[in-house]
């Protein structure tokens, strides 16, 4: 409750009373037309259903794969009607586990370049059992560059407490090969904060990760949305999760092991070698989401696809798009919206942020003001820069001041095909 009212007091006071926090249902949405965009690509099946997932996702079943692909193929074509021969800056295709369909994703990203001017990359997510030649060569042929491999840990009792179903021989197979692909960059996913899991473990994990040769690491604490099965598994197993004081060590551990190994930090839980291309899921500034349960930001709007899988594909098939819920954006909504995933990249640029919000802006100079004096941010000329202090706490106020928020809106979702509102 003191949460709840402390972050209702924060947020009126930046963003003013103007903005409703709640989500609406939405009966029509127009979000063009669109001279430049991203795409988000949602694929909800898995075949293993690991319990600490949040995302949307229901288990891989052959039959649903065709009705799926048609369903995407058809908000594809509304989208074009709507916005146009857009410029697509990006493609994320995420899940889920997105190779699950992988053959029918190459007929998706063709008619995608069918019908909008692609321009940048094409980002997937993948899971190490479903890496092999032949899967490679595939995702090759579809113009994927940028690959994040799933691998959350070396360690088999922790994959086996998180519910994967592969060891760490495997891992390691599958990482082999991926990078000997020429894909521009590979991502390797790594989890900490594990119940029961020991510094000496995580340490173990990163070493293992920098002797893989992947060019970037992601490794992110094991977030318990209440909604998720992960807190009644926790119960089942009688498992604790580590305390703040054992968080903040493993984290700053993480964050000083790979800029002593020759990283930069990309964002609170990235970390990139070299100058490849950096592999990110969430910090586009504007994107059309495709699929159940995608969400998409354009000017003004934020809006969430159906969570249900039939539903969505019914939805489709009808001639309509499968939008259930829609938030409308202030100007100072958007602007905080963006700072907000400025301060996850860790690094905000000085002149675009005071263009934006303008030198004057009081609640912007405390915002500053107060990261100065809690030494989380230094001004190197060009840009502020988050520490790893305040890339940690950036990450604690996220936990209790987001994720709740998250929980809210999925929690209604999933049980509510097209909710009439979600008020928070």
């Amino acid at each position: 409750m003191f949460t709840a009212l402390l972050t209702r007091a924060i947020r009126r006071r930046l963003v003013g009373p103007e903005q409703r926090f709640s989500f609406q249902a939405a009966k029509n949405i127009d979000p063009g037309p669109l001279e430049r965009t991203g795409l988000y690509i949602h694929i909800p099946f898995c075949k293993n259903l690991c319990p600490y997932c949040p995302y949307n996702k229901i288990r891989y079943e052959r039959k649903l794969a065709g009705p799926y692909l048609q369903a995407l193929l058809e908000e594809v074509e509304q989208y074009y009607n709507r916005i146009g021969k857009a410029e697509i800056t990006s493609i994320y295709i995420g899940g889920g586990t997105p190779t699950n369909l992988i053959d029918e994703l190459g007929t998706v990203l063709s008619r995608i370049r069918e019908r909008f001017h692609l321009v940048g990359d094409i980002c997937i997510e993948t899971n190490p059992e479903d890496i092999n030649g032949e899967n490679i060569d595939k995702l090759l042929q579809c113009g994927v560059n940028l690959v994040s491999l799933g691998g959350q840990s070396f360690n088999n009792r922790h994959l086996e407490l998180l519910g994967r179903s592969y060891d760490a021989a495997v891992l390691e197979r599958s990482l082999e090969l991926v990078l000997a692909a020429g894909f521009k960059s590979v991502n390797l996913d790594l989890m900490f904060a594990l119940p029961g899991q020991t510094a000496a473990e995580v340490e173990e994990d990163l070493n293992r990760a920098l002797l893989s040769g992947a060019n970037q690491i992601t490794a992110y604490p094991l977030f318990s949305f209440p909604y998720s099965t992960v807190g009644r598994y926790r119960r089942l197993k009688k498992v604790k999760m580590p305390n703040l004081a054992v968080r903040r060590k493993m984290y700053r551990t993480i964050h000083n092991f790979f800029l002593e190994h020759g990283f930069h930090r990309v964002s609170v839980w990235g970390f990139l070698q070299g100058e490849t291309p950096r592999y990110s899921s969430v910090t586009r500034e504007r994107y059309i989401g495709l699929g159940a349960g995608a969400g998409s930001h354009v000017p003004g709007l934020f809006y969430l696809n159906t969570f249900s899988v039939d539903r969505y594909i019914d939805s489709c098939r009808n001639g309509k798009l499968p939008v259930a819920l829609k938030m409308n954006f202030t100007k100072m909504m958007e602007l905080y919206y963006w700072l907000y995933w400025r301060f996850y990249d860790t690094y905000i640029p000085k002149k675009e942020l005071f263009i934006l919000f303008g030198g004057d802006n009081r609640e912007l100079q405390m915002l500053l003001r107060l990261l100065s004096a809690f030494k989380m941010a230094t001004d190197e000329g060009d840009e502020i820069a988050l520490n790893e202090r305040g890339s940690f706490w950036l990450h604690l106020l996220q936990n209790y001041f987001v994720l709740p928020y998250i929980n809210r809106i999925w929690t209604v979702a999933q049980k509510n095909p097209y909710p009439s509102e979600v008020d928070f």
